[in-house]
């Protein structure tokens, strides 16, 4: 029978802790941090062909801000192996529609960001969908819809997707399981002006 997972651990931005995500590099390290597991500043750098010591320094600035630290675990002698301390990140409504400037800048920044990495991630598949068996590439899905909805109809929606995708971690099969893999799912919902979608 598979156990139940434990609970995610997720950070909820604040304007300090945004101010500090919102840098294309940083994201790029703790996504990688969150997806590959710990590694060090040379390590991530040569996986994000990056310098060592920038990978370092933004390593270093991801621990002030509290999303990374140390894993003692994996450390030997000079060797500094980092971790993510969370699994997620939740973006609050209030900091959306905050009309600081410096608030304003760094939710711009961390959106554009985290909409380029979601391309970059789809791009990826299409380049190599060939790569994965057959039952893979038909189990895909590359879809958009239009809804004529209310805000309060979107809301629901999304918490209604939210939930049923949390659903599947508890179904999620065991280390090892044949033809298991890590699977990305991006939601996007957002209205259009008439004549933005033809």
């Amino acid at each position: 029978m598979t156990q139940a997972p434990e609970p995610r651990k997720i950070h909820q931005l604040d304007a300090r802790s945004l101010r500090g995500l919102a840098h294309p590099l940083r994201m790029r390290l703790l996504t990688s941090l969150r997806f590959d597991g710990p590694a060090t500043a040379s390590q991530l750098a040569a996986r994000l062909g990056e310098s060592s010591g920038a990978t370092s320094y933004h390593l270093r600035q991801l621990a002030e801000y509290g999303f990374a630290e140390d894993d003692p675990e994996r450390g030997k002698g000079r060797e500094r192996w980092w971790r993510s301390v969370h699994q997620g990140t939740y973006l609050d409504d209030q900091l959306r529609t905050d009309p600081t400037p410096e608030v304003r800048g760094a939710l711009n920044a961390y959106l554009h960001e985290a909409a380029t990495h979601h391309a970059q991630e789809l791009a990826t598949w299409l380049g190599t969908e060939g790569d994965w068996s057959k039952e893979w590439i038909e189990s895909s899905d590359m879809s958009d819809f239009t809804l004529q909805l209310t805000p309060a109809q979107n809301a629901e929606l999304g918490r209604k997707l939210h939930e049923l995708i949390e659903s599947y971690r508890a179904l999620a099969p065991d280390e090892g399981t044949p033809d298991a893999a890590r699977v990305r799912i991006h939601l996007h919902a957002f209205p259009t002006k008439p004549g933005a979608d033809t």
